[in-house]
């Protein structure tokens, strides 16, 4: 049974990412350079695990630890002595053989040994009358698949219809890319040391790890000086301090010209709800440039919108006079219509904000821009590249730096975790949204906000940090009423409300 809870945003998680290897890099340093002996690392850790236990599952009475050979399985011996001394019942399941355990691992598991604690190999099954699991297998150095009994015991761990609480990071969970290595635990809550593992916010991050909690182990600041972060978090609470109120004098012309061109028939809404989104994000003005069966309908619903029919792309230079930058792909198709108005929109000078079919045609023709911000999901990432979704999908952050660096400008890899990665500084990962945004028209809302707070004067990779936090936290707390059955067409009241500095 799964227990997993999507990731909302973590403000109250630090925003730095690290590598496994920057996180090794710093336990050396913490002991060999600031004298942090590497057993008292190992009790701290557990002693955060163990609080962290008791304040989430307060009734837990049978723990069971599932402990492997290295660090990790250390620190779960380390929740197990705790957890005996506090008068609950503890098992331990061994993964791997006990003679392999050594240096504070091996310490501590003597010590849990001390006591007379339950400690038994893992036989293919585990017991059914246990209140919780800890995960103690595997830490961030995992690099290749996992099989045999580590792989039988945590399918069984998946199976179990008890909470888990992974320690560090969940088992079979590469620590840089997010992929699941064969099979990998999926927690209720996962309690991460020293530093966060950049692989916990995308990919199958979000689905193994649950509610995600952090503990420094009192490490000394300048330790993390000595080390620049391999990516960023991004939360909403930190990206909405850039919104700050209108003055008393402002008027449409100070906040820019959207112009979305898409929406070939029988795909209108697309456009419709890119330009909303536009709007609702705080545009002074927005046109859209569609078939002209659609516009009868878009005025109808909207008539804030400046709809045109465009049969031909002669007729989109008046517009383009008029327009700050430019959102194009939603709904426009590949046909003739669609690929005549991609043509004359690809070299414009004004900014493009490009998605859906935008992509796909760019991916057939190839092109370099700095004006630009690219969208796409796996699938149209895996054409702009060449390579499959998987291939996408197993290495994320590889696959948005080299969006950015064969296309240029800005590349925004949607997703659970989306990146956004322009040509200077770390990639950025957005810790918003939930399940409920795999729905029809989510991508065109997020292109119209991005789309809109260029409008509004900022510049291309803060506006894709922006709109994507944006996005993300709409969704959230649009999802409240459920996110089965979530429209992205919910989402734009939402918009309106965070768009503006003090609704939360």
């Amino acid at each position: 049974m799964n227990h997993r809870r999507s990731i909302a945003g973590k403000p109250h998680l630090p925003t730095a990412l690290y590598l496994a290897q920057q996180l090794r890099e710093m336990d050396r340093l913490a002991i060999e350079v600031h004298g942090i002996p590497g057993d008292e690392l190992m009790q701290r850790a557990g002693q955060a695990a163990f609080a962290l236990l008791r304040h989430r599952w307060p009734r837990a009475r049978k723990i069971l630890v599932l402990a492997g050979t290295g660090n990790n399985g250390g620190d779960g011996f380390v929740v197990a002595r705790l957890a005996l001394r506090a008068g609950l019942q503890v098992q331990v399941l061994q993964l791997g053989e006990r003679q392999r355990i050594a240096g504070d691992a091996l310490l501590n598991a003597q010590r849990y040994d001390a006591l007379s604690g339950e400690w038994r190999t893992f036989a293919g099954e585990l017991p059914p009358d246990v209140d919780l699991i800890v995960d103690a297998v595997f830490g961030t150095g995992l690099e290749r698949e996992v099989e045999g009994q580590w792989a039988q015991a945590i399918m069984a761990v998946n199976a179990s219809p008890r909470p888990v609480l992974a320690l560090d990071i969940p088992s079979g969970l590469h620590a840089d890319t997010g992929k699941i290595l064969g099979v990998a635990v999926q927690a209720e809550a996962c309690i991460s040391f020293i530093g966060l593992k950049r692989g916990m916010f995308t990919a199958d991050g979000p689905a193994c790890c649950g509610d995600i909690q952090f503990d420094a182990l009192g490490m000394p600041e300048q330790l993390y000086s000595r080390l620049t972060p391999s990516a960023r978090r991004l939360d909403w609470l930190r990206q909405r301090r850039l919104l700050q109120p209108r003055p008393p004098t402002a008027h449409k012309g100070m906040y820019g010209h959207v112009l979305v061109v898409g929406g070939d028939l029988g795909f209108g809404g697309a456009a419709r709800l890119c330009a909303e989104a536009a709007l609702r994000t705080g545009a002074g003005l927005v046109s859209l440039a569609t078939r002209a069966e659609h516009v009868p309908a878009v005025l109808a619903a909207r008539p804030e919108i400046m709809a045109h029919g465009v049969g031909e792309s002669s007729q989109l230079q008046a517009l383009l006079d008029k327009a700050t930058v430019v959102a194009l792909g939603p709904g426009l198709g590949t046909s003739g219509w669609g690929r005549s108005l991609w043509r004359q929109l690809r070299d414009a000078e004004l900014p493009l904000v490009l998605d859906a079919d935008a992509l796909n045609l760019l991916a057939r023709s190839a092109g370099r821009g700095d004006n630009w911000v690219l969208t796409p999901h796996p699938g149209e990432a895996a054409r702009l590249l060449g390579c499959s979704t998987e291939a996408v999908h197993a290495d994320r952050f590889a696959a948005v730096e080299q969006l950015q660096q064969r296309y240029g400008g800005v590349a925004v890899l949607k997703g659970a975790g989306t990146l956004i990665q322009s040509s200077n500084g770390r990639p950025a990962i957005c810790s918003e949204g939930n399940p409920g945004m795999a729905s029809g028209g989510m991508g065109d809302v997020l292109t119209g906000v991005i789309a809109g707070f260029i409008a509004q004067g900022w510049d291309l990779p803060s506006a894709a940090r922006l709109g994507v936090c944006l996005h993300g936290a709409a969704a959230d707390k649009a999802a409240r009423a459920g996110e089965r059955g979530l429209l992205a067409g919910d989402l734009m009241s939402q918009i309106r409300r965070l768009a503006n500095p003090g609704n939360e």
